[in-house]
């Protein structure tokens, strides 16, 4: 950090009012992660799309019995891959010393960790796939959770390019493994082998990704065994551990409730607006995880002053850029449930108002999550989404109950903003971090996503009921007012310069 060496100790920063060091430092690790950002945005984007594309392939080579199948071989692999490392991805990413001296005892207990975990689901598999209603997901549950093991082998690396904001490598590794993943899935389900398809495909994917992975990595591969390492470790990573697991039934509580109290039909509409409102923490969310550890990790080495100015200007920042879409899905929701889906998905729109406000609340949430384990204190995210979980679970049985699948996403809101938000500010004031210049700070996106609302709200009376109008004229008209209020004049004008420098001479 070459900015820090020539910084003047008495130096004050106009804007901040703090020590110009602070602030260089902030700003030298924001341009890491900005960078890891845009990469890891690139490869959500390409993989995303990619799915989607092989997704439309399967659905016309294998019959829905075969992603039955695969569903539930998907639900056991997706629990395990929480709690698959013992946290070893997340200490390896923070931890305050050389990683050479790490690295032997923490792909040690990774393997461990995840070679038990694997050993554990193939002894359980049958009894899994049996009450899950298909004994023929045995043995795909067996394929697919191989995955996990080769994560574990990997996890140590795959930290390393976190650790050095190296996420480039990473979305590389991972592209080179979809391209295998997909014609081996699509050749296999021509093939025959039904779910196997999706299961074998994805374990090749995982194997070479694997290999780009300890090859960009450049971290020896050594093994050894140091007690007060790994007590270091664990010590750090099973609390994390605990709460990723916890997390994990955040994510599927209210699938098994109201399915029990509602019935499949009902389920499907809540499943599709659940899926929509996860659009933007599975795109964005995703990528901003793969630079919030590494980046508040090192900003916790520095000092407290660092990382909370580090805290006050990400929080505004993904609350400006969550907000907007939240506005749009919720006060759209009619529009944009019927023009992607059809109009016998229409009761999914009700749902999506209230789980688009859960949305903004699992984004910020998330974050603090990742700011809580750069600092070290992962008991305090065991506590977070422990007590989310026990709110969540009889909010969403009573909303259920109450008012169908419209109560249980009403439930679901509630709880994240009176209950998870609480929780979240409370367990990083506790943590030593400074809050209270954020507050300003949220007020301009807060006005401007009222502005937002409003003016969608009006103009849906105006333009009709055809979902791409309201979607265009109303939706574009409401982002353009959020703009408008939310980005400040300088850089609205610096944009307009640029675009202005594009248009040829001529045609001005």
């Amino acid at each position: 950090m070459e900015d820090r060496q020539g910084a003047d100790p008495a130096a004050v920063d106009e804007e901040t009012g703090r020590p110009d060091a602070a602030a260089s430092q902030v700003g030298e690790i924001g341009r890491q992660a900005g960078r890891g950002l845009r990469w890891s945005v690139l490869g959500n984007l390409v993989m995303r799309a990619g799915s989607f594309a092989v997704s439309l392939v399967l659905a016309r080579l294998l019959v829905p019995e075969d992603f039955g199948v695969y569903a539930i071989a998907m639900a056991a692999s997706q629990f395990v891959i929480h709690i698959n490392d013992a946290g070893i991805i997340a200490a390896t990413v923070q931890w305050r010393g050389k990683l050479e001296d790490m690295a032997p005892t923490a792909t040690i207990v990774a393997i461990a960790s995840s070679t038990a975990l694997y050993g554990v689901f193939w002894v359980i598999a049958p009894y899994f796939a049996h009450a899950s209603g298909s004994e023929d997901a045995t043995w795909v549950i067996r394929v697919l959770s191989a995955t996990n093991l080769v994560y574990g082998l990997t996890a140590v690396r795959s930290a390393a390019l976190l650790r050095r904001f190296e996420q480039d490598k990473l979305t590389k590794a991972n592209l080179v493994g979809f391209l295998v993943n997909a014609p081996v899935s699509i050749v296999l389900a021509a093939g025959g082998a039904g779910a196997f398809s999706f299961a074998w495909g994805q374990l090749c994917g995982a194997a070479v990704t694997a290999v780009l992975v300890v090859a960009y990595a450049r971290v020896r591969i050594k093994f050894g065994m140091n007690r007060a390492i790994a007590r270091k470790l664990l010590v750090f990573g099973l609390p994390l551990c605990v709460s990723l697991g916890i997390e994990g039934l955040l994510l599927n509580a209210d699938y098994v409730i109201v399915g029990d109290v509602l019935g499949l039909t009902l389920l499907g509409f809540y499943l599709l607006a659940f899926n929509i409102s996860s659009w933007v923490p599975g795109l964005i969310g995703t990528a901003v995880r793969y630079v919030a550890l590494p980046s508040f990790s090192r900003l916790a080495e520095e000092n407290e002053e660092s990382l909370s100015l580090g805290v006050q200007r990400a929080v505004p920042l993904l609350f400006s850029i969550v907000v907007p879409v939240a506005v749009l899905m919720g006060t759209l929701a009619p529009a944009v449930v019927v023009f992607l889906y059809g109009e016998r998905w229409a009761p999914s729109a009700e749902v999506l108002r209230f789980l688009a406000i859960l949305m903004v609340v699992r984004m910020l949430t998330a974050l603090a999550f990742d700011i809580l384990a750069a600092m070290g204190a992962t008991r305090a995210t065991v506590w977070l989404n422990l007590g989310w979980a026990v709110a969540l679970v009889p909010a969403l049985m009573v909303g259920a109950r109450v008012d169908g699948i419209r109560g249980a996403a009403v439930g679901h809101a509630v709880v994240a903003v009176l209950v998870a938000l609480p929780l979240a500010t409370l367990a990083l004031h506790r943590a030593g971090v400074v809050l209270a210049p954020i507050a300003a700070a949220l007020a301009r996106p807060v006005l401007g996503g009222v502005l937002a609302a409003v003016v969608m709200t009006a103009l849906v009376q105006v333009v009709g009921g055809v979902p791409l109008v309201q979607l265009c004229v109303a939706g574009g008209t409401g982002l353009l007012g959020y703009v408008l209020v939310v980005v400040p004049q300088a850089v609205l004008k610096q944009l307009g310069g640029r675009v202005t420098d594009l248009i040829p001479a001529r045609s001005r």
